[in-house]
């Protein structure tokens, strides 16, 4: 990533020319980590666009981004919405959603803008998320320097803690799902217990674990996105049918504050996708990803549109027996519905090995500097074993409880992930050129993580209460 010492610039046609008084530059070491190299004193005529210098072999457009980000979100996460509203009531979960989401945007809208301008000042063409974080503080404050390394490895143990306890989250989705339909047909499996089914999935969960490039991995995410939309017809269908029989009154409003924790816990980890904000951004090669008509205010408004509205007409035509995802509260014994019910098992098993790929990959980053690579195949397949067979003893452990596990992943993890981390990232990225009038973005970014510490401390107490 290094720069070659370029020659004084002379001003160009417009008699302008920007000097800096010294570059830096981010060098990658053999363990992953970076240091920054300070260059003497360089005359450059244009400021450093990090798109210019992106060698991306399949770069993504405007659409192709678009696409990323909605399908990213819009997955099984959707189908929990009505339960949050079911939760906080339908006046306060309709105004929530909608605040919840424009909030998660505008913090991924900061993490971008954020690492735009650590390339831009180290010149370098891209970074992902853990990356930008050192490089914040890597360049920001002296005091803040030597917790740069930590701030990388917080960021990514944050990252594979999100995507691991997911696929713990799938997994109880899964043996659900697969209850319900089976033992409409044959009730004896009910006796089986719910820890049964789970390690019956872990046999084929071990074998498709071992496919290692993700691009052996497109059928899956093929198969899961057609499963998903079967899925979501059919439970619109269910969930549009007879909503006209049902009265306004006899639907909360509001709920109370008791109610916001859970609804709070339950939409971050519905809607957050900050994990796969950066690898996106990172792929495109012209700046059209912020701005008002930007790739992703563009994707965020249909996300909040399709979540909201999701949420607000699921809990509205099931009321008090809105299930912790929609699709169990479909008949049992309906094909259409039993149809439904397979598709959404198969999405979220295939769902379940891509997700699977970013804990394994992070884990392997670190690890395969300290195996000699004659042992490689064999690292590999054990450490994957190892966490198909953790992550299913955690769903194990967390029995039937799909909406607990939820709150949990939602209020420890993405409240800090995705709120508070980029708020706190900013105001290191602006500490010497100013967080604007009246350091109107440094305030602004403490109620972010002022909301990010509410949510993690009422969601978690929240869901040891239930516990």
């Amino acid at each position: 990533m290094g720069v070659e010492e370029r020659p004084r610039a002379t001003p160009d046609e417009t008699g302008i020319s920007s000097c800096y008084n010294s570059t830096s530059t981010l060098i990658r070491n053999p363990d992953g980590s970076l240091t920054v190299e300070l260059r003497k004193e360089v005359k450059t005529s244009v400021e450093y666009n990090p798109y210019e210098h992106r060698n991306v072999q399949h770069p993504n457009g405007f659409a192709g981004a678009f696409l990323h980000i909605v399908k990213t979100s819009l997955g099984t996460g959707v189908l929990a919405i009505p339960r949050a509203f079911k939760s906080a009531g339908l006046l306060v979960g309709l105004f929530g959603c909608i605040l919840v989401g424009t909030i998660c945007a505008h913090t991924i809208h900061i993490l971008v803008r954020s690492s735009q301008k650590i390339c831009k000042k180290t010149r370098t063409p891209s970074l992902g998320f853990a990356d930008t974080a050192e490089g914040c503080f890597k360049l920001g404050p002296t005091w803040l320097r030597r917790y740069s390394s930590a701030a990388k490895i917080f960021v990514e143990a944050g990252l594979f803690c999100v995507h691991f306890l997911a696929d713990s989250v799938y997994l109880v989705f899964i043996s659900i799902s697969i209850n319900k339909l089976v033992s409409a047909h044959y009730p004896e499996i009910e006796s089986w217990g719910d820890y049964s089914i789970k390690l019956i999935l872990l046999v084929p969960l071990l074998i498709c674990a071992q496919i290692r490039e993700l691009k052996h991995l497109v059928p899956f995410s093929f198969i899961a996105n057609i499963m998903l939309l079967v899925s979501f017809s059919i439970t619109g269908y269910y969930m549009f049918s007879g909503i006209t029989e049902v009265k306004l009154q006899d639907r909360s409003l509001a709920t109370g504050l008791s109610g916001i924790p859970s609804f709070l816990s339950t939409v971050l980890f519905s809607m957050e996708g900050i994990g796969t904000i950066m690898p996106v951004e990172n792929s495109m090669i012209t700046p059209r990803f912020l701005g008002c008509a930007g790739v992703l205010n563009a994707a965020m408004g249909v996300i909040i549109v399709v979540f909201t509205a999701i949420g607000f007409f699921g809990y509205y035509r099931f009321g008090e027996e809105t299930a912790a995802t929609i699709t169990a509260n479909l008949p049992s014994q309906e094909i259409p519905a039993e149809i439904a019910q397979a598709a959404i098992t198969l999405a979220v098993f295939f769902s379940f090995m891509l997700v699977f790929y970013v804990p394994v990959d992070i884990v392997w980053s670190r690890l395969k500097h300290h195996i000699p690579h004659s042992r490689w195949n064999l690292s590999q397949i054990l450490l994957r074993s190892l966490l198909i067979v953790i992550a299913t003893g955690i769903a194990i452990a967390g029995g039937d409880n799909l909406g607990l596990l939820i709150d949990i992943v939602g209020a420890v993890f993405l409240s800090i992930l995705g709120l508070f981390v980029p708020a706190f990232l900013e105001v290191i990225a602006d500490w010497e050129d100013g967080w604007g009038t009246f350091h109107w973005r440094l305030i602004k970014d403490f109620v972010i993580m002022a909301l990010a510490l509410f949510g993690l401390v009422s969601g978690l107490f929240s869901a040891i209460k239930d516990m």
